[in-house]
């Protein structure tokens, strides 16, 4: 990877001061430095860098420091009006070429590149198909391509785009200015393919550590349905959180529920009209303590840096799609909670989904390892940051903030459990589903056990000391371990594999996680300690929810979203600092210039009536 011998050149400084005076940051995060050093001396860049670490900085800072026009390839209007509105607020000359924009927004655009004032172009990638674009953007004098959500150039991508293969071809026609390139999921086999797409060298490739230790990781069974997403929710009054569900359909009664519980919940899908989902993704951004019920078609449109939790109502795609959704979570780098609930259903449903799709068989095999991959992070025996992190090669110690560093579970010798399960699925001929086979070890008379005569085999009632719940967890964890399967095109039926075998007959051993009712986790059921917990004491809390108040009333009138006028953190700064000047307050992080000279008074009218 890409290593620079100092981080201090001269371009570097004058960075810094612009980050400093444009966006109030004092200093760069880790990794940015060294991809700006690059970005600046022109050289063709892919960086793969964790949601919240600062990617966009990584081209908006180029932009101003080297001036010309730089176009920013980002895949959903409504995340390129958001970084707009963000950059507009911080007075940079930038625009958005979208089919929703109003003609006086469309003009002021054309006008900025005629005249050379502006800095930064959004487009989504079908736009490049218009023709004449490139060559009149060439003209316009454009100097870099920055692509957002890289990884959807790579057919290995979670999250491919055909769009996205026109970028090459646009931008020789365009005069080839530098390319950059930016995402924060893509492991070695992406890497490859967007470079080759991409790029005619192979560019200086940048992957930072895939850490977010910010993020408290979470995974349980799904048991009671919607009641333990409505627990989790209600544990966190007026957070701004996103809850994914599996279909359109279980998002509109998701958000009824919560909305029956008082929670002001809102349902985003594609089965949605454009004004519909236009709006309500304007409702999540621009206010506080909203909770989106999403499919995965709100994932990347996401520009909210104050999400204080993510919750999964269901199985993920990928490890990769799971990643990338959780990222969501406290991008403002304040703590915040993750939680995906699952079931061998999900997973089963998910299987059949792969199979019957219409890709080649090299890329069902691999959907099928992610999903393996994604399973046996569900039923990890140890931290979860560790086997997720070891998925993209990271490695790390417990990090004593996941649901397993919180309750570490103590293995136990689990072959006699996996053989009684198993022992069922064979003595049954490998023909029935959990229900069935739950039944028989518990020792159940049912009518479907007692019609196949099932009561008389040697497995019936061995297991009559576990509840129902419990045997669902050793059947969990022998999927996971790939002891056992279900045929992609069968009927629920459960079958033994060959590593299965082998500890059926004694040849291998297998240590479980003790079967529990249930595990409960920090994340599932208690408030968590978020920034203002930590940070500040109940006096400046007071005056920290005064500054909150006072920055809703200034986004609604301008018709922003909450952050772009002041980050939570700049505010526990200010409630915590208490500036009672101009000066003063330009040292908080995140107070620009602009920013200063536009709302400085009013802010410190607020903490003035409040001391």
């Amino acid at each position: 990877m890409a290593h620079i011998d100092s981080t201090h050149s001269s371009q570097l400084d004058k960075a810094r001061q612009v980050m400093a005076e444009v966006f109030g940051y004092p200093d760069f995060r880790p990794g940015q430095a060294e991809i700006i050093d690059s970005v600046l001396k022109g050289r063709d860049v892919l960086a793969v860098m964790p949601t919240g670490r600062g990617k966009s900085m990584c081209y908006q800072l180029p932009a101003l420091v080297r001036g010309g026009l730089t176009l920013v390839v980002s895949p959903l209007i409504a995340l390129m009006r958001d970084q707009v509105s963000a950059l507009q607020t911080a007075g940079v000359n930038a625009a958005a070429l979208t089919s929703s924009d109003d003609a006086e927004n469309r003009e002021a655009a054309w006008r900025g590149l005629e005249d050379g004032t502006l800095r930064l172009l959004y487009m989504a990638p079908e736009r490049m198909a218009v023709p004449g674009l490139a060559e009149r953007l060439g003209r316009a004098g454009l100097s870099m391509i920055a692509i957002d959500e890289a990884h959807c150039v790579s057919q290995w991508g979670h999250d491919f785009r055909p769009d996205y293969l026109r970028i090459s071809e646009f931008a020789q026609a365009a005069g080839r200015p530098q390319i950059t390139a930016f995402t924060a999921t893509a492991d070695a086999a992406a890497r490859r393919d967007i470079s080759a797409r991409l790029f005619e060298r192979a560019p200086e490739e940048f992957v930072s550590g895939f850490d977010r230790p910010n993020l408290h990781l979470a995974v349980g069974a799904r048991r009671q349905g919607a009641s333990q997403v409505i627990n989790f929710v209600k544990a966190r009054p007026e957070r701004a959180g996103i809850i994914y569900c599996a279909s359109r359909k279980a998002c509109d009664e998701m958000a009824e529920k919560l909305r029956a519980e008082d929670v002001y919940a809102l349902s985003y899908h594609a089965g949605l009209d454009a004004q519909t989902r236009s709006f309500r993704q304007d409702e999540f951004v621009k206010n506080d303590g909203v909770v989106m019920c999403a499919t995965v078609a709100f994932g990347m449109g996401v520009d909210k840096p104050d999400v204080r939790y993510v919750v999964h109502a269901a199985l993920p795609k990928s490890m990769e799609a799971y990643y990338q959704e959780i990222g969501r979570a406290g991008r403002d780098g304040d703590p915040a909670d993750t939680l995906m609930l699952w079931s061998l259903s999900d997973a089963a449903l998910r299987r059949r989904q792969i199979n019957d799709s219409e890709s080649d068989d090299e890329r069902k095999r691999m959907e099928m390892r992610r999903l393996s991959a994604l399973i046996a992070y569900c039923e990890a025996p140890q931290c979860r940051r560790q086997t997720l992190l070891g998925y993209f090669g990271d490695e790390i110690e417990p990090c004593g903030n996941c649901d397993l560093c919180d309750d570490p579970p103590k293995l136990i010798d689990g072959s006699v459990l996996a053989q009684k399960a198993m022992s069922a699925i064979a003595r049954t001929g490998q023909r029935f589903g959990l229900e069935h086979l739950i039944s028989v070890l518990r020792g159940l008379k049912t009518d479907k056990v007692m019609a196949r005569g099932h009561d008389g085999l040697p497995t019936f009632g061995v297991g009559e000391d576990l509840s129902k719940e419990q045997w669902m967890s050793v059947f969990r964890q022998l999927f996971a371990s790939g002891a056992i399967d279900q045929p992609i095109d069968g009927h629920g039926e459960w079958i033994i594999t060959a590593k299965g075998k082998e500890i059926l007959f004694g040849k291998l051993p297998i240590r479980l996680r003790p079967p529990e009712e249930q595990r409960g986790t920090r994340s599932a059921r208690a408030r968590p300690s978020d920034a203002t917990d930590q940070l500040l004491s109940e006096t400046d809390r007071t005056l920290y929810t005064a500054l909150r108040k006072k920055r809703l009333e200034l986004a609604k009138e301008a018709g922003k979203p909450a952050y772009t006028i002041f980050a939570d953190r700049t505010l526990i700064e200010m409630a915590q600092e208490k500036p009672n000047n101009l000066d003063a307050l330009s040292r908080i992080f995140g107070v620009g210039a602009r920013k200063l000279d536009r709302y400085g008074d009013a802010f410190l009218a607020v903490i003035s009536s409040e001391l």
